[in-house]
């Protein structure tokens, strides 16, 4: 294998996240709270949209290589996707305990239901499409955990 598709394998797979042998979109998921912490730290809710527009990036070239690599059109190892939705997820809203269980349980549950157009999305091509859906279900996400943070403070610890 080429050391390019190598790379694009360790990335999409989220350093060998992704071969969990259950839930590996739930285990993929993880890691973006921990970058999203040190990026809101490092930066505010511009560092975590930079984080999450660098792993959409980034992620849609290693999601198609990896695709290619492992010869099917998403496969389940593939997690950077999920990474760069749940940094979508996390823009732009306080980094808190609760914000972040909150945000990946809502990110979770879009992910797997896909609502309209992130169900479509996936139907495009290669990384595009491994990458698109996800990053729709961080946005569903991201604009329900605004709500909450706007509506329920208190519940999500912020008051």
């Amino acid at each position: 294998m080429p050391r390019s598709d190598k790379v694009a394998v360790a990335l999409a797979t989220g350093l060998g996240i992704g071969y969990a042998p259950i839930a590996p979109g739930t285990f993929g998921s993880l890691p973006a709270l921990a970058i999203a912490w040190a990026l809101d730290r490092a930066a505010g809710g511009f560092g975590v949209a930079a984080g999450a527009a660098l792993f959409a990036l980034v992620g849609t070239w290693a999601a198609d290589r990896a695709a290619a690599h492992l010869g099917a059109s998403d496969p389940g190892p593939v997690v950077v996707d999920e990474i760069a939705g749940q940094l979508v997820t996390l823009m732009f809203v306080p980094i808190a305990p609760r914000v972040l269980i909150a945000a990946f349980l809502l990110f979770r549950a879009l992910d797997v239901i896909k609502p309209w157009p992130a169900n479509r999305l996936e139907a495009l091509p290669g990384g595009s499409g491994i990458m698109a859906d996800d990053l729709m279900a961080g946005l569903y996400a991201n604009l329900l955990v605004q709500g909450l943070v706007a509506w329920r403070p208190a519940w999500l610890g912020l008051s």
